[in-house]
């Protein structure tokens, strides 16, 4: 029997179709779909390429014996590696319409695709390469063992190629894409927890990271030892404590190397990030994988933690600038408290009952900490009030207390000339603090909603705090004095919803208090 004659008998045989299952897949694969109306085609592929393994991974072999099944397969697996595509099958051009499909309406232009035909006139190949998105053209006649194991693996090395261009392109979109949250205003809290965020991402880009457990943990030193700030996967729970808490003894051990050597350390499936800012203070980022980290993500990792020690830096330094700020508004708070010869930290504890009646009126965390900052300067006006008035002692007489009315006016003239919102909130702190919630109050009379909200709990926070104190004027009340006035006032000089608000946490209030003892 002739060569020809054996390869014609060969393409008689027919062999039972065993489609590949998840049971029988390997860990690590390729999937490869065979298009082909030809059950015996699909046999000696699986026969042939049974042993097959390229980079670590083998084969998945999926099969479609027609149009609607391929579609069916290239829907549910947009992961596909290689399509192995009959030209003829119901209709001439089945095939050339599949890689329209995949192409086109798909719009995949990963997954190579290998047209088989056994009839090349009805799609000649110079017509086909250059009209249809292919990788190879291949006359069934041809791909013997080897040539087939050939073209496969061509065809898989350019996938595998391509993914990772695709990756490293995800990568640095997803790094670019980042600066806009690393380098906007936030809290460092925000802002610690972000970095984890982005980090746990650009680390499972792959699709196939998604089995991929990630832990990590960024951590500020705090003394002699580094306080966990932000934690994902295994250290959730582990949030300021001390990372000698949660850390295994090996990751102690790659933490307390970097900051021997003051620099960032890679491993296998591990990193520690480290940076130190101008101002000197130091921060790391420690992750572990499952999966081994690549070369390239390391790279990636490596770019990112640059923008993330940049904003570092802008980030501390904003913070100094900002406590420098809040140092000089405390600063001139207490000026005007030391000219009405009110001693002690009046101050402090009106803006800490402020910030704290603030959130329990359901005010936002940040709106409320600009409260505690801004009711600081209430009292800001009393700069403009003659010393004669403020040092008297003893009651003011009418004319004297027409002029001590006139700080509330003067404080939001000092305050009102910028755009900032803490000053313009001082500036109607200062303006409506001696308001009255049944309109009797000055400098305007105002009343009930009339007043601001901020008003109103500065107004209380402030009575609350002065009736406690010793002054030149009056001696200290009592606690109890003080809440029967609270009460007895509520709805003609307060609001009677945050007085009740005031009475019922007013052992918070105490306690700060007792934190800042005159």
């Amino acid at each position: 029997m002739s060569e020809r004659d054996s390869t014609r008998d060969d393409d008689r045989l027919v062999f039972s179709d065993e489609p590949a299952t998840a049971e029988s897949r390997p860990a690590g694969y390729w999937k490869v779909l065979v298009v082909d109306d030809d059950r015996s085609v699909h046999a000696v592929t699986r026969m042939i390429l049974a042993d097959f393994e390229f980079a670590g991974k083998g084969l998945a072999i999926l099969g479609a014996h027609t149009v609607e099944e391929a579609r069916t397969a290239i829907d549910e697996n947009p992961d596909l590696a290689l399509v192995l595509l009959d030209v003829v099958m119901a209709e001439e051009d089945s095939g050339l319409k599949l890689v329209r499909y995949i192409r086109e309406e798909r719009g995949n232009r990963m997954t190579r695709i290998v047209l088989r035909t056994g009839q090349p006139g009805q799609a000649p190949e110079r017509r086909v390469i250059v009209d249809y998105d292919i990788n190879d053209y291949k006359l069934k006649t041809e791909l013997t063992a080897d040539k087939l194991f050939a073209t496969i693996v061509a065809a898989l090395r350019s996938y595998r190629d391509l993914l990772s261009l695709d990756h490293n392109r995800r990568g640095l979109e997803r790094i670019i894409e980042s600066a806009a949250s690393l380098f906007k205003l936030q809290s460092f809290n925000e802002f610690v927890s972000g970095v984890l965020t982005q980090m746990t991402s650009l680390m499972r880009l792959d699709e196939s990271a998604m089995y991929c457990r990630t832990s990590g943990i960024t951590a500020k030193r705090s003394g002699e030892e580094f306080v966990i700030e932000a934690a994902i996967g295994d250290y959730t729970g582990y949030v300021r404590r001390p990372i000698k808490e949660a850390l295994p003894g090996e990751a102690i051990a790659l933490v307390e190397r970097a900051l021997r050597e003051r620099r960032s350390i890679y491993l296998p499936t591990s990193f520690i990030a480290y940076f130190m800012s101008r101002g000197g203070a130091e921060n790391i980022i420690y992750m572990t994988s499952t999966a081994e980290i690549a070369a390239w993500d390391a790279r990636l990792i490596e770019i990112f933690c640059a923008n993330v020690s940049v904003a570092l830096d802008n980030l501390y330094l904003n913070q100094e600038i900002e406590n420098t700020q809040k140092e000089i508004i405390y600063t001139l708070g207490e000026v005007a408290e030391a000219r009405s010869r009110e001693t002690g930290h009046h101050v402090k504890r009106v803006a800490e009952y402020s910030k704290t009646l603030a959130v329990l009126a359901g005010m936002a965390e940040d709106e409320a900490e600009i409260v505690r900052m801004a009711s600081t300067m209430h009292d800001i006006g009393k700069l403009a009030i003659p010393d004669a008035i403020l040092s008297k002692r003893g009651p003011l007489d009418p004319g004297e207390y027409e002029v001590i009315k006139t700080h509330a006016q003067a404080g939001a003239d000092m305050l009102r000339g910028s755009n900032r919102p803490i000053m313009r909130i001082a500036s109607t702190i200062a303006l409506e603090h001696q308001e009255r919630f049944d309109g009797s109050g000055y400098p305007s009379g105002k009343k009930g909603d009339e007043i601001s909200l901020y008003g109103r709990i500065v107004g209380i926070a402030d009575v609350f705090d002065a009736l406690l104190c010793e002054r030149a004027y009056k001696r200290a009340w009592e606690i109890g004095d003080v809440l029967e006035y609270l009460q007895k006032e509520r709805g003609r000089q307060f609001d009677p919803a945050l007085i009740d608000l005031f009475v019922t946490n007013v052992d918070r209030m105490l306690e700060i208090r007792a934190r800042f003892p005159d």
